[in-house]
């Protein structure tokens, strides 16, 4: 019997619909698991249904190219969602209108913040050149970031996790540290988290408040294309 299940497993391995469905199904038990909690932010959903596919990939000894032929269909989605993030925009237009200004001076600083504290950091504690490469764009979101470091030097692979795991730190951390701030407007706080954490973290911003989420949006649009101005002026320097 055992062997038999065994090829079961094998052939639907194999499947890309298995992925897909194995993907769609940790994400809703880590949505469920976060509303339980209380919308706690440190049991963030997209940490949890990676901790479980992750899991589940080494239990099974799935490589991630298997995986990645099957869950490709939610990553094609990106593209959409994040070109839909204008619906908001459109609907606050007003809001942002009036702290455009601002919010370009933000945006500077946190860019320049993400980009320097990152490579100095890792340049003090001795990290090769290709590492400084992937780890320069972490703040934007994944495809931006991957091409930015491609070009210049680093290992797309390693960039994505780096991207991911600083979406996740900064969905996690943003409300507990704003709050701790004192920052109340919906407009900062969004904006903030959208510069340091990207999508992940306006995805976060949105479950919070529609205004914080489309300030995020705004965020994470502007940062992915003043950081593939930013990122290749310091590394040529660093070089």
């Amino acid at each position: 019997m055992s062997a038999e299940l065994g090829d079961i497993w094998v052939y639907l391995r194999a499947g890309p619909l298995l992925w897909l469905t194995v993907t769609l199904a940790a994400y809703l038990l880590a949505q469920f698991i976060y509303e339980r909690a209380g919308l706690n932010p440190l049991l963030n959903p997209v940490a949890l249904a990676v901790a479980m596919l992750a899991a589940v990939l080494v239990l099974t000894g799935t490589d991630y190219q298997t995986y990645f032929e099957g869950a490709q269909f939610i990553h094609f989605l990106l593209g959409p969602a994040t070109v839909a993030l204008a619906v908001p925009l459109y609907s606050h237009f007003g809001k942002v209108k009036a702290v455009f200004l601002p919010m370009l001076v933000a945006l500077v600083c946190g860019a320049v913040t993400a980009v320097v504290s990152a490579i100095g950091t890792a340049y003090l504690l001795g990290a090769s050149f290709e590492t400084l490469a992937s780890l320069a764009p972490k703040s934007v979101t994944t495809p931006i970031a991957m091409g930015i470091s491609d070009q210049i030097g680093g290992l797309p692979s390693l960039t994505a996790v780096l991207v991911i795991l600083t979406g996740i730190l900064g969905a996690m951390l943003a409300t507990p540290l704003l709050n701790a701030l004192g920052i109340r407007d919906w407009k900062a706080r969004g904006f903030a988290t959208g510069v340091a954490a990207h999508g992940i973290g306006t995805a976060r911003a949105f479950h919070v408040s529609e205004v914080a989420g489309t300030f995020a949006g705004i965020a994470m649009g502007l940062n992915g294309l003043l950081t593939a101005f930013l990122v290749p002026l310091v590394i040529d320097w660093i070089r």
